[in-house]
């Protein structure tokens, strides 16, 4: 199990990203117009860089649903490889079947 610490840290960015997402992408539309004036691009590229880094998206780590694993996830199933056999082992996913050869 991870440390309960980072786990909440990353939930308060995925909470983060999500409520400074229309900002974000407004400031970052305004700085990727052309048309429009340089010293209200500059403006606008200054007032992203003054939201807090951690309201990124970027900054979210992908953990693990059942463990906060951070290392060697799926994205399909947002689990780890090891909850993901232990699940698979135990049939609790439906058509996933653990392989022999």
């Amino acid at each position: 199990m991870a440390k309960t610490s980072a786990v909440v840290r990353n939930q308060k960015r995925k909470a983060m990203a999500a409520r400074d997402k229309p900002k974000r992408v407004a400031l970052k539309n305004i700085i990727m117009d052309r048309t429009l004036p340089v010293e209200d691009r500059f403006e606008a590229s200054m007032k992203l860089a003054e939201l807090p880094r951690n309201g990124a998206r970027v900054r979210v780590k992908l953990r693990c649903r059942l463990t906060g694993r951070s290392r060697s996830n799926y994205r399909k199933f947002e689990l780890s490889r090891i909850a993901l056999r232990d699940l698979a082992s135990s049939g609790q996913i439906p058509g996933m079947v653990k392989s022999s050869w």
